[in-house]
């Protein structure tokens, strides 16, 4: 069925839900997973404290630790269960750019990711990065919650 899942992370309590599930889809397709985090940028005007309070290469060391610890969760789960698997860090303003780029080019068959549900007020304010990836994407997406 699928043989090459990205799975996007943003090491949220959802997104971890959603890590098992997907991994459970690839095991019973023999898919590979590549996980992947999309970190923001560093701006010297931010509404992100840790920007503000950190020079650039503060903020990047500490955000790489963290997509390094967000990844490490896919990895240990793929390992447990037998499913290969390989990890990307990007840096960008716009995670559903990457995410749908990263999947093109890794030629991947299917986009995994959660979704915090979020409707009404938050989710026009906060935005959805995975109702872009659905908006923009023509590679298949599956959601899960």
């Amino acid at each position: 069925m699928f043989k090459h899942i990205l799975l996007p992370t943003d090491g949220s309590a959802t997104s971890n839900a959603a890590i098992r599930k997907c991994l459970s889809l690839a095991k019973e397709s023999g898919a590979m997973i590549t996980g992947v985090h999309v970190m923001a940028p560093f701006h010297v005007l931010s509404r992100h404290t840790e920007m503000i309070e950190s020079t650039r290469a503060e903020y990047l060391e500490e955000s790489m630790a963290q997509a390094r610890g967000y990844l490490a969760e896919i990895e240990q789960a793929a390992r447990e269960i037998g499913v290969p698997c390989k990890t990307v860090v990007h840096t960008s303003d716009e995670p559903y750019e990457v995410i749908i780029q990263s999947a093109r080019e890794l030629g991947c068959d299917l986009i995994c990711m959660a979704s915090h549900g979020r409707r009404g007020i938050k989710a026009l304010l906060l935005g959805s990065e995975t109702q872009k990836v659905l908006t923009h994407s023509q590679i298949p997406v599956l959601v899960l919650r």
